[in-house]
Protein backbone atom coordinates (compact mmCIF):
# COMPACT_ATOMS: atom_id res chain seq x y z
CA UNK A 1 0.00 0.00 0.00
CA UNK A 2 1.51 3.82 -0.96
CA UNK A 3 2.13 5.89 1.69
CA UNK A 4 -0.52 8.06 0.09
CA UNK A 5 -2.98 5.40 0.46
CA UNK A 6 -1.87 4.61 4.03
CA UNK A 7 -2.26 9.03 4.56
CA UNK A 8 -5.91 8.76 3.61
CA UNK A 9 -6.90 5.81 5.73
CA UNK A 10 -5.61 7.56 8.84
CA UNK A 11 -7.29 10.45 7.97
CA UNK A 12 -10.73 9.50 7.74
CA UNK A 13 -11.28 9.32 11.39
CA UNK A 14 -10.04 12.84 11.64
CA UNK A 15 -12.14 14.08 8.99
CA UNK A 16 -15.54 12.55 10.21
CA UNK A 17 -14.88 13.81 13.62
CA UNK A 18 -14.46 17.07 12.02
CA UNK A 19 -17.63 16.50 10.38
CA UNK A 20 -19.50 15.52 13.41
CA UNK A 21 -18.08 18.32 15.80
CA UNK A 22 -19.44 20.96 13.67
CA UNK A 23 -22.75 18.98 14.00
CA UNK A 24 -25.79 20.03 16.44
CA UNK A 25 -27.13 17.59 18.74
CA UNK A 26 -30.43 17.52 15.87
CA UNK A 27 -28.48 17.58 13.02
CA UNK A 28 -26.33 14.42 14.50
CA UNK A 29 -29.98 12.91 15.44
CA UNK A 30 -31.02 13.39 11.76
CA UNK A 31 -28.32 12.00 10.57
CA UNK A 32 -28.47 8.90 12.91
CA UNK A 33 -32.34 8.48 12.07
CA UNK A 34 -31.56 8.20 8.07
CA UNK A 35 -29.03 5.64 8.77
CA UNK A 36 -30.52 3.61 11.40
CA UNK A 37 -34.05 3.82 9.23
CA UNK A 38 -31.98 2.88 5.91
CA UNK A 39 -30.34 -0.71 8.08
CA UNK A 40 -33.26 -1.02 9.29
CA UNK A 41 -34.92 -1.25 6.30
CA UNK A 42 -32.19 -3.31 4.60
CA UNK A 43 -32.42 -6.21 6.89
CA UNK A 44 -36.81 -6.31 6.88
CA UNK A 45 -36.57 -6.24 3.07
CA UNK A 46 -34.14 -9.67 3.55
CA UNK A 47 -36.68 -10.94 5.85
CA UNK A 48 -39.87 -10.18 4.14
CA UNK A 49 -39.60 -9.01 1.26
CA UNK A 50 -42.52 -8.26 -0.91
CA UNK A 51 -40.72 -9.54 -4.47
CA UNK A 52 -38.57 -12.11 -3.45
CA UNK A 53 -34.91 -12.80 -5.04
CA UNK A 54 -34.37 -9.10 -5.73
CA UNK A 55 -30.52 -8.74 -5.36
CA UNK A 56 -29.33 -6.24 -3.15
CA UNK A 57 -26.80 -4.92 -5.11
CA UNK A 58 -29.56 -4.75 -8.10
CA UNK A 59 -28.71 -2.63 -11.55
CA UNK A 60 -28.01 0.90 -10.54
CA UNK A 61 -27.44 0.77 -6.59
CA UNK A 62 -23.84 2.28 -7.34
CA UNK A 63 -25.02 5.60 -8.94
CA UNK A 64 -28.75 5.43 -6.85
CA UNK A 65 -26.24 5.35 -4.04
CA UNK A 66 -22.95 7.17 -4.72
CA UNK A 67 -24.43 10.01 -7.19
CA UNK A 68 -27.81 10.61 -6.31
CA UNK A 69 -27.84 9.89 -2.57
CA UNK A 70 -24.74 11.36 -1.37
CA UNK A 71 -22.98 13.45 -4.57
CA UNK A 72 -26.28 15.22 -5.99
CA UNK A 73 -27.79 15.70 -2.78
CA UNK A 74 -25.06 17.54 -1.30
CA UNK A 75 -24.12 19.72 -4.54
CA UNK A 76 -27.94 20.28 -4.38
CA UNK A 77 -27.91 21.21 -0.64
CA UNK A 78 -24.83 23.94 -0.92
CA UNK A 79 -26.85 25.38 -4.29
CA UNK A 80 -29.92 25.41 -2.19
CA UNK A 81 -28.85 26.85 1.08
CA UNK A 82 -25.99 28.94 0.05
CA UNK A 83 -27.21 30.18 -3.09
CA UNK A 84 -30.48 30.35 -3.92
CA UNK A 85 -32.15 30.46 -0.39
CA UNK A 86 -29.69 32.95 1.15
CA UNK A 87 -30.43 35.59 -2.51
CA UNK A 88 -33.79 35.27 -1.58
CA UNK A 89 -33.46 36.15 2.00
CA UNK A 90 -30.87 38.69 1.40
CA UNK A 91 -33.12 40.15 -1.36
CA UNK A 92 -36.43 40.53 1.10
CA UNK A 93 -35.34 40.16 4.93
CA UNK A 94 -38.27 37.99 5.60
CA UNK A 95 -36.15 35.63 8.19
CA UNK A 96 -35.45 38.52 10.33
CA UNK A 97 -39.12 38.71 10.94
CA UNK A 98 -38.96 35.96 13.03
CA UNK A 99 -42.50 35.08 12.37
CA UNK A 100 -42.62 31.27 13.43
CA UNK A 101 -40.09 31.54 15.82
CA UNK A 102 -42.28 31.48 18.97
CA UNK A 103 -44.26 28.13 17.89
CA UNK A 104 -43.51 25.27 19.99
CA UNK A 105 -40.79 23.27 17.87
CA UNK A 106 -43.21 20.18 17.40
CA UNK A 107 -45.90 22.36 15.58
CA UNK A 108 -43.01 24.01 13.36
CA UNK A 109 -42.34 20.37 11.89
CA UNK A 110 -45.98 19.44 11.77
CA UNK A 111 -47.16 22.28 9.65
CA UNK A 112 -44.31 21.70 7.53
CA UNK A 113 -44.45 18.21 6.75
CA UNK A 114 -48.04 18.48 6.17
CA UNK A 115 -48.34 21.81 3.99
CA UNK A 116 -44.78 20.56 1.95
CA UNK A 117 -46.56 16.81 1.10
CA UNK A 118 -49.83 18.66 0.28
CA UNK A 119 -48.02 20.45 -2.79
CA UNK A 120 -45.65 17.46 -3.30
CA UNK A 121 -48.75 15.55 -4.27
CA UNK A 122 -50.07 18.13 -6.85
CA UNK A 123 -46.60 18.84 -8.07
CA UNK A 124 -46.75 15.16 -8.70
CA UNK A 125 -49.50 14.98 -9.96
CA UNK A 126 -48.60 17.08 -12.58
CA UNK A 127 -45.70 15.76 -13.39
CA UNK A 128 -47.42 13.19 -14.61
CA UNK A 129 -49.67 14.93 -16.64
CA UNK A 130 -47.09 17.61 -18.68
CA UNK A 131 -44.62 16.11 -20.89
CA UNK A 132 -41.80 18.64 -20.11
CA UNK A 133 -42.25 17.87 -16.05
CA UNK A 134 -42.70 14.28 -16.80
CA UNK A 135 -38.87 14.23 -18.43
CA UNK A 136 -37.64 15.37 -15.17
CA UNK A 137 -39.58 12.73 -13.20
CA UNK A 138 -39.10 9.99 -15.48
CA UNK A 139 -36.07 8.98 -13.87
CA UNK A 140 -37.14 8.24 -10.98
CA UNK A 141 -39.77 5.70 -12.28
CA UNK A 142 -36.57 3.93 -14.61
CA UNK A 143 -35.75 1.49 -11.99
CA UNK A 144 -36.94 -1.88 -12.38
CA UNK A 145 -36.19 -2.94 -9.11
CA UNK A 146 -38.73 -1.12 -6.10
CA UNK A 147 -36.47 -1.12 -2.56
CA UNK A 148 -35.32 1.40 -0.19
CA UNK A 149 -32.66 3.04 -1.99
CA UNK A 150 -34.36 3.32 -5.06
CA UNK A 151 -36.81 6.42 -3.92
CA UNK A 152 -33.26 8.26 -4.22
CA UNK A 153 -33.12 8.61 -7.87
CA UNK A 154 -34.63 12.05 -8.99
CA UNK A 155 -33.35 14.41 -11.34
CA UNK A 156 -31.51 17.26 -10.03
CA UNK A 157 -33.67 20.04 -12.06
CA UNK A 158 -36.82 17.83 -9.66
CA UNK A 159 -34.59 17.74 -6.60
CA UNK A 160 -33.61 21.38 -6.94
CA UNK A 161 -37.40 22.82 -7.30
CA UNK A 162 -39.02 20.82 -4.69
CA UNK A 163 -36.68 21.08 -1.92
CA UNK A 164 -36.12 24.52 -2.42
CA UNK A 165 -40.07 24.78 -2.20
CA UNK A 166 -39.75 22.40 1.10
CA UNK A 167 -36.86 24.56 2.79
CA UNK A 168 -37.11 28.08 1.74
CA UNK A 169 -40.31 28.77 3.51
CA UNK A 170 -38.31 27.32 6.86
CA UNK A 171 -35.76 30.11 6.53
CA UNK A 172 -37.97 33.05 5.17
CA UNK A 173 -40.67 32.67 7.89
CA UNK A 174 -38.16 32.57 10.44
CA UNK A 175 -38.39 29.06 11.93
CA UNK A 176 -36.30 27.25 14.40
CA UNK A 177 -32.91 26.21 12.50
CA UNK A 178 -33.65 22.53 14.11
CA UNK A 179 -37.03 22.47 11.84
CA UNK A 180 -34.37 21.74 8.60
CA UNK A 181 -32.69 18.42 10.60
CA UNK A 182 -36.22 17.00 11.74
CA UNK A 183 -38.36 17.80 8.78
CA UNK A 184 -35.05 16.30 6.05
CA UNK A 185 -34.57 13.08 8.55
CA UNK A 186 -39.13 12.59 8.25
CA UNK A 187 -38.76 12.92 4.41
CA UNK A 188 -35.90 11.00 4.02
CA UNK A 189 -36.83 7.71 6.03
CA UNK A 190 -40.00 8.21 5.15
CA UNK A 191 -39.84 8.13 1.72
CA UNK A 192 -37.15 4.76 1.68
CA UNK A 193 -40.20 2.99 3.23
CA UNK A 194 -42.64 3.58 0.78
CA UNK A 195 -40.11 2.43 -1.52
CA UNK A 196 -38.93 -0.43 -0.02
CA UNK A 197 -39.67 -4.27 -1.24
CA UNK A 198 -41.60 -5.22 2.11
CA UNK A 199 -44.76 -7.13 2.43
CA UNK A 200 -46.53 -5.11 4.80
CA UNK A 201 -50.29 -4.55 5.29
CA UNK A 202 -51.55 -1.40 7.31
CA UNK A 203 -55.02 -1.79 7.18
CA UNK A 204 -56.92 1.35 8.14
CA UNK A 205 -54.26 3.32 8.54
CA UNK A 206 -52.61 3.09 4.52
CA UNK A 207 -55.95 5.23 4.04
CA UNK A 208 -53.94 7.70 6.89
CA UNK A 209 -50.11 7.24 6.21
CA UNK A 210 -48.64 6.28 2.75
CA UNK A 211 -46.82 3.15 2.67
CA UNK A 212 -45.14 0.80 0.40
CA UNK A 213 -48.58 -0.99 -0.29
CA UNK A 214 -49.91 1.60 -2.18
CA UNK A 215 -46.84 3.33 -3.51
CA UNK A 216 -45.42 0.10 -4.82
CA UNK A 217 -48.38 0.10 -7.41
CA UNK A 218 -47.59 4.01 -8.54
CA UNK A 219 -43.88 2.70 -10.01
CA UNK A 220 -45.38 -0.29 -11.41
CA UNK A 221 -46.31 -0.03 -15.33
CA UNK A 222 -50.18 0.29 -15.71
CA UNK A 223 -52.90 2.13 -13.98
CA UNK A 224 -51.35 2.17 -10.90
CA UNK A 225 -48.85 4.83 -12.30
CA UNK A 226 -52.05 7.07 -12.67
CA UNK A 227 -52.76 7.01 -9.40
CA UNK A 228 -51.22 7.19 -5.78
CA UNK A 229 -49.54 10.20 -5.60
CA UNK A 230 -49.17 11.29 -1.91
CA UNK A 231 -45.86 10.92 -0.37
CA UNK A 232 -46.28 10.50 3.39
CA UNK A 233 -50.09 10.91 3.59
CA UNK A 234 -52.15 9.00 2.01
CA UNK A 235 -55.05 11.27 2.63
CA UNK A 236 -54.79 13.27 -0.54
CA UNK A 237 -55.45 10.40 -2.62
CA UNK A 238 -58.35 8.97 -0.98
CA UNK A 239 -59.54 12.88 -0.64
CA UNK A 240 -58.98 13.99 -4.49
CA UNK A 241 -59.44 10.12 -6.09
CA UNK A 242 -56.41 9.02 -7.33
CA UNK A 243 -56.26 6.11 -4.31
CA UNK A 244 -55.68 2.87 -6.41
CA UNK A 245 -55.29 -0.39 -3.87
CA UNK A 246 -56.82 -3.37 -5.65
CA UNK A 247 -57.86 -6.38 -3.11
CA UNK A 248 -55.70 -9.52 -3.94
CA UNK A 249 -53.48 -8.88 -6.98
CA UNK A 250 -49.61 -8.15 -6.66
CA UNK A 251 -47.78 -5.40 -8.87
CA UNK A 252 -45.62 -5.80 -10.93
CA UNK A 253 -43.28 -4.57 -13.93
CA UNK A 254 -42.00 -1.80 -12.75
CA UNK A 255 -39.73 0.87 -14.94
CA UNK A 256 -40.53 2.97 -17.66
CA UNK A 257 -41.53 0.90 -21.18
CA UNK A 258 -39.26 3.14 -23.38
CA UNK A 259 -35.37 3.03 -23.43
CA UNK A 260 -33.90 4.53 -20.69
CA UNK A 261 -29.68 4.85 -19.91
CA UNK A 262 -28.25 2.94 -17.19
CA UNK A 263 -26.26 5.59 -15.12
CA UNK A 264 -26.61 8.39 -13.53
CA UNK A 265 -24.45 11.36 -16.59
CA UNK A 266 -26.81 9.79 -19.43
CA UNK A 267 -29.83 9.85 -17.11
CA UNK A 268 -29.60 13.47 -15.82
CA UNK A 269 -29.13 14.44 -19.52
CA UNK A 270 -31.78 12.20 -20.90
CA UNK A 271 -34.24 14.57 -19.52
CA UNK A 272 -33.32 17.36 -22.14
CA UNK A 273 -34.16 15.14 -25.26
CA UNK A 274 -35.97 16.49 -28.35
CA UNK A 275 -39.57 15.63 -28.31
CA UNK A 276 -40.09 13.50 -31.52
CA UNK A 277 -41.91 14.63 -34.26
CA UNK A 278 -45.15 13.30 -33.11
CA UNK A 279 -46.03 14.58 -29.61
CA UNK A 280 -49.60 14.84 -28.95
CA UNK A 281 -51.43 17.80 -28.45
CA UNK A 282 -51.56 19.71 -25.37
CA UNK A 283 -54.87 19.02 -24.71
CA UNK A 284 -54.01 15.00 -25.05
CA UNK A 285 -51.83 15.51 -21.63
CA UNK A 286 -54.17 15.99 -20.01
CA UNK A 287 -56.20 12.48 -19.76
CA UNK A 288 -53.73 11.79 -17.48
CA UNK A 289 -50.88 9.49 -18.95
CA UNK A 290 -47.62 10.01 -18.06
CA UNK A 291 -45.74 10.91 -21.27
CA UNK A 292 -43.05 8.54 -22.57
CA UNK A 293 -40.14 9.74 -25.11
CA UNK A 294 -42.06 9.46 -27.67
CA UNK A 295 -45.13 11.71 -26.28
CA UNK A 296 -46.73 8.28 -25.54
CA UNK A 297 -48.24 6.73 -22.59
CA UNK A 298 -45.49 5.72 -19.98
CA UNK A 299 -48.49 4.10 -17.72
CA UNK A 300 -50.01 1.91 -20.14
Amino acid sequence: MSMLAIGTLHSIPGILHDLFAHMSKVERLSLATIGTSAVLLMLLERMMPYSKGEAFFREGFFDDFALYTIAQNYILGIIIFSIIIARLDAVGGFSRFQLLARWPLWLQVTVFVVTHDFYIYWMHRWQHRNRFMWRLHEAHHSPTSVDWLSGSRSHCVEILINQTVEFAPIVLLGASPEVIPLKGAISAAWGMYIHSNLNVHSGWLQRIINGPEMHRWHHAMGKGMRSNFSTKLAIWDWMFGTAYLPVNQRAKGYGVRTWFPKHYIGQTLHAFRPFHRSAPSRAATRVGFALDSDGGSAGD
